[in-house]
């Protein structure tokens, strides 16, 4: 197919419902016709983290009548779009699998080509929602589960430079959160939490130092500062010690970032070199900020995602699904849910951050 054309996408790989439906021109630009996304916050807020069976249940009430309104907030109808995306994994497999059977219904009802997204190359691209971004680019994927620093060359080719060997920085914010006692989401909360803290004055871990490479570690600075959350009595001790992880994971995200940059840098010849920030984490103030002088002093022009497009939604979902669809790809409906699918499939088997065997929690 060639543009212009409509895609509906749908989102359900944890906890959020989302339908959006975008609109990719003839040159290839991405208009947000419309976006809707039911949050499952409440659910999830008295058990501090998300119930995989909770999120599934909620799905299945929530994803007909969310596609509905962003089918009418479009004020289009299942006629006039031209292809049905859907986030195929990686996430909750309960969850994927019910916005992924209900795009297929879709698809097949109304003889549309359904397009299977791989949900972190949705946020690999959600920067071009509302920017002129052309490819290639170093993009600096940090979300709740994932973080990887990327060669994005196009859809669909993506080179993995570093990745986490444990945790990811937004499974640290969330954690040490609760820790301190936050409410669920913890990352946010840990934000406000840190607004006017001394961050110089909890020292804490820097992973990874002597290690060559873009790989990022945050199980340490996360142990650390679990411990140092037992004597964070007063707000004053635990606005500090919110200031110092805040500060300690935008340090090691712009050390790594670095090692890409001069990385990238050596590899490619283009007249403008471009630094992309995207995921959850990308919308936390103090790590933009970083990253953004990082990018600036290292001569690479600076992306992110509008707030909303940082989290969760299914306007990157469909606008991955969109690019995909004119660049020739589509699926059949034997297409399956994945709990996991890395973005570079090779990387993943050539250099795996996890092999199997008795290796530990993330084993």
């Amino acid at each position: 197919m060639t543009p212009p054309f409509l895609v509906l996408g749908l989102e359900t790989s944890c906890d959020e419902t989302a339908a959006a439906v975008v609109r990719l021109d003839v040159a290839g630009r991405a208009e947000v016709v419309s976006s809707v996304v039911a949050s499952q916050v409440a659910d999830h807020a008295p058990y501090g983290g998300v119930v995989p069976e909770v999120a599934a249940r909620a799905h299945v009430e929530l994803i007909e009548p969310v596609a509905r309104r962003a089918l009418a907030d479009a004020g289009v109808t299942l006629a006039r779009i031209d292809g049905i995306a859907a986030t195929a994994g990686p996430g909750l497999v309960g969850a994927v699998m019910v916005g992924l059977s209900f795009a297929k219904g879709l698809a097949l009802a109304g003889g549309k080509p359904l397009i299977a997204v791989n949900h972190l190359e949705g946020h690999a691209l959600s920067a071009r929602l509302e920017a002129d971004l052309p490819y290639p680019f170093l993009l600096l994927l940090v979300s709740g589960g994932h973080c990887q620093l990327l060669e994005v060359a196009g859809v669909g080719a993506c080179r993995r430079l570093g990745t986490t060997i444990d945790d990811a920085a937004g499974e640290a914010f969330d954690k040490i959160a609760k820790s301190l006692g936050l409410p669920y989401p913890g990352g946010p909360a840990l934000e406000r939490l840190a607004e006017g803290g001394d961050a110089d004055r909890y020292p804490l871990p820097r992973a990874l130092l002597g290690r060559a490479g873009c790989d990022f570690s945050f199980s340490g600075l996360k142990t650390a500062a679990a411990r140092l959350a037992e004597g964070a009595v007063s707000e004053v001790d635990k606005r500090d010690l919110a200031a110092a992880v805040q500060g300690a994971i935008a340090r090691q995200l712009a050390e790594r970032a670095e090692r890409a940059m001069a990385h990238y840098a050596a590899r490619h010849e283009v007249r403008h070199f471009r630094f992309v920030v995207a995921g959850g984490v990308a919308a936390n103030g103090a790590v933009r900020a970083r990253l953004r002088a990082l990018a600036s002093a290292h001569g690479f022009s600076f992306t992110a995602p509008p707030l909303r497009y940082c989290t969760d939604n299914a306007a990157m979902i469909a606008l991955a699904g969109a690019e995909r669809l004119a660049a020739g790809f589509r699926d059949g409906l034997d297409a399956v849910a994945r709990p996991r699918w890395p973005l570079d499939a090779q990387a993943a088997i050539s250099s795996p951050t996890h092999v199997p065997g008795r290796k530990g929690a993330k084993a």
